[in-house]
């Protein structure tokens, strides 16, 4: 077998089996310790608009495909399967199908406790979580979940089936810089443009290919299938994000059941549109939650399935 679609392979089966590690030299935890410290020297140089901005992402992408090239190349010269090995788990390290449901299935574990699922599911967002009712609880997550199928799973698993490590590590890097700097504050503004326009960039033809993803687990599951194209159409625009709203839309489609809807955000209200028909429930329950998660997992392994064609496609 090609060692590099055993590496896709071992490494969707790993993430599969183990989930994302948790521990302080993570590599998006160090990642994200070199982009503060360089921020950091940059703004105390005065070094605040666009351009530091860009640099300041090109500077911390191309350190993080060194660091790994480095290694690579030290392990090589020992032995190959070594190198391989550290590949599989960089690519391991930087996929997180799993996790992503395990965080979802922590919410419903503890759904008929309102204040641990609002405990809960402040790891997964960004909202205010403690005035939330149930509802709200499991609107939130279905969300979340929807929202990280693309930018968690699509994207960083697509990059690694077409452009080996070098573009799964280009991936996380830029989406983990805009959740770090990406942010219309006065701080961010003006550094932070290129982090959010790279994103935007990035996830912008997997955050519609989720929508026929999204579609086909609908089909498999015996959800509401037909309504998932329609929904994507009419409500994707309901969040100001070019692409997170074609999975949340298209989940909400899958589900029947109304999502978005007014938000807190650090104690300010925005009154967002919600995205599905006026008929579906906005007052979700645990079976609504539990349709969800199955709706994303079957999605994620139609995505590896996807993986794999690509990668055969591009090596025929």
């Amino acid at each position: 077998m090609d060692a590099q679609l055993a590496l896709l392979l071992a490494a969707v089966l790993v993430d599969a089996l183990l989930g994302d590690p948790d521990y302080p030299l993570h590599p998006i935890r160090l990642l994200g310790h070199a982009s503060i410290a360089l921020e950091r020297r940059l703004f105390d140089r005065g070094w605040k608009g666009r351009i530091a901005g860009a640099m300041h992402g090109l500077v911390v992408t191309a350190g993080a495909l060194a660091a790994w090239w480095s290694v690579h190349l030290v392990l090589a010269a020992l032995h190959p399967a070594l190198a391989w090995l550290w590949d599989l788990y960089i690519a391991y390290s930087l996929l997180c199908a799993r996790d992503l449901l395990a965080h979802g299935r922590r919410v419903l574990a503890v759904l008929d406790d309102l204040p641990a699922a609002r405990a809960q599911l402040g790891w997964l967002v960004s909202r205010d979580t403690q005035a939330l009712d149930r509802g709200g609880v499991v609107r939130a997550t279905i969300e979340s979940l929807a929202e990280n199928l693309t930018d968690g799973v699509l994207t960083p698993l697509w990059a690694l089936a077409l452009f080996g490590l070098p573009g799964i590590i280009v991936a996380k890097a830029v989406s983990s810089l805009d959740s770090m700097v990406g942010y219309r504050t006065e701080r961010y503004r003006r550094f932070g443009w290129a982090a959010a326009r790279s994103d935007d960039l990035l996830h912008w033809l997997p955050a519609r290919l989720s929508v026929p993803l999204l579609a086909a687990a609908a089909a498999l599951l015996g959800q509401h299938w037909r309504d998932v194209l329609p929904a994507a159409r009419r409500y994707h625009a309901a969040l100001p994000s070019p692409n997170s709203g074609w999975s949340e839309a298209a989940a909400a489609g899958a589900l029947r059941v109304r999502l978005a809807g007014p938000v807190s955000y650090h104690g300010a209200w925005q009154d967002k549109p919600w995205m599905g028909a006026d008929a579906w429930p906005v007052d979700l329950t645990g079976d609504d939650l539990r349709r969800a998660l199955r709706l994303v997992a079957v999605a994620a392994g139609l995505a590896a399935l996807v993986a794999v064609a690509l990668f055969l496609v591009m090596r025929g």
